[in-house]
């Protein structure tokens, strides 16, 4: 079964905000890329709002509800009582949090599910009580006893962290190494129950290897190497592309 493509609007709403203008408009490109066929979109609101801003969140919201009601809405961050409030406002269909410092210019680490577990555990209660599917942001490499710490926080999948695999661009036999090491991971975490998402510089070229490693994927999030070749294709035809490194036959 394909993994469904998630489009993370960030880099769309960073490259809008070089100027007091509306576009690149980040509904205008949503529309676009779930028209083409995405499963659904993901933005990262950030506190200094440098890319997403929060006024998106309920044009994105109704984008989805008023033209493609089948689409998912899925929102990354830190647990943060703000953060926590918007989602529970926006109504996400899935909420992805990370363990991101707000100084961090991208999601570069997954969660030390062990020490965050009361935080972790606390935070996907007040989700799920709006029946919100939560993912947490995992390493590739992470253990057992770390997956069986987010298990017990009770969310419903994980999201591996794939920027060392996405990094090994040029060196094919380290690639390989992390994709092993990535799907070892997720044998376990499904083992224990929970559902595997990934992301972070996944490309059309990355996607296939990673995908016969963890062949019941549900999710990949992916924006910055997806904007990149929307410059080149266009958004609706670099979402065919992507979708099809998915597995999809489009």
């Amino acid at each position: 079964m394909a993994a469904r493509l998630s489009v993370n609007l960030n880099a769309i709403a960073q490259l809008r905000n070089r100027r007091d203008l509306p576009w690149p408009s980040v509904r205008h490109l949503g529309r676009i890329a779930l028209d083409a066929g995405a499963y659904g979109l993901t933005v990262h609101p950030r506190p200094d709002q440098r890319h997403i801003r929060f006024s998106d969140l309920p044009v994105i919201r109704a984008l989805i509800d008023d033209e493609f009601p089948q689409a998912e809405f899925n929102i990354e961050g830190f647990p943060s009582d703000h953060f926590i409030g918007l989602c529970l406002e926006s109504e996400p269909e899935q909420v992805t949090l990370v363990p991101d410092d707000p100084a961090q210019s991208t999601s570069d680490h997954g969660w030390d599910f062990i020490a965050g577990r009361d935080l972790l555990k606390r935070t996907v209660a007040r989700l799920k009580k709006k029946r919100i599917r939560v993912s947490l942001f995992a390493d590739g490499d992470a253990g057992r006893a770390q997956l069986e710490a987010a298990r017990d926080s009770g969310a419903d999948r994980i999201e591996l962290y794939t920027g060392p695999y996405g990094g090994a661009y040029d060196l094919p036999e380290q690639q390989k190494a992390i994709a092993a090491q990535l799907g070892e991971t997720a044998a376990i975490a499904l083992e224990l129950g929970l559902g595997v998402n990934a992301g972070h510089d996944l490309t059309v070229g990355n996607l296939p290897l990673l995908a016969s490693h963890i062949p019941h994927l549900c999710e990949v999030s992916i924006g910055h190497g997806l904007t990149a070749d929307a410059l080149e294709y266009g958004m609706a035809e670099t979402v065919r592309r992507f979708r099809r490194a998915c597995g999809e036959h489009v």
